[in-house]
C-alpha cells in the first residue's frame, strides 16, 4: 500500500483524477450512450490485461471510474498504473 506522499506524487501524474474514499475516481463525459459503452469496453480490455478491475457506474453518457485496490484496503501502484492507461485512451 502506498504512503500519502507516494500517493500524491501518483496523482500529480494523472489528468484531473481525484481522491475519494481511498479510491483514484474521475468522471468522464461523451457524446452519447454509445460513446460510453465504447469507452467502457476498451477500459476493461486494459483491465483484464493488466489484471486489476476498476468499478464502474455507466449513465447515459456520463462514466464514473473508481479504481482502489480492495485487498489492500487502500491505493497501490497497481492503480495508478490502471488510471493512467485509462488516461491515454482519450489522448
Amino acid at each position: 500500500m502506498l504512503n500519502l506522499a507516494q500517493i500524491q506524487e501518483r496523482m500529480s501524474k494523472l489528468n484531473n483524477w481525484s481522491l475519494e474514499n481511498n479510491c483514484v475516481v474521475k468522471d468522464f463525459q461523451f457524446s452519447n450512450f454509445k460513446e460510453g459503452i465504447d469507452f467502457v469496453n476498451k477500459v476493461a480490455e486494459i483491465a483484464e490485461r493488466l489484471q486489476h478491475h476498476p468499478s464502474i457506474i455507466i449513465d447515459f453518457n456520463s462514466v464514473h471510474v473508481m479504481i482502489t485496490t480492495h485487498e489492500e484496503k487502500g491505493l497501490t501502484d497497481r492503480d495508478f498504473d490502471l488510471a493512467g492507461e485509462i488516461d491515454i485512451l482519450l489522448k
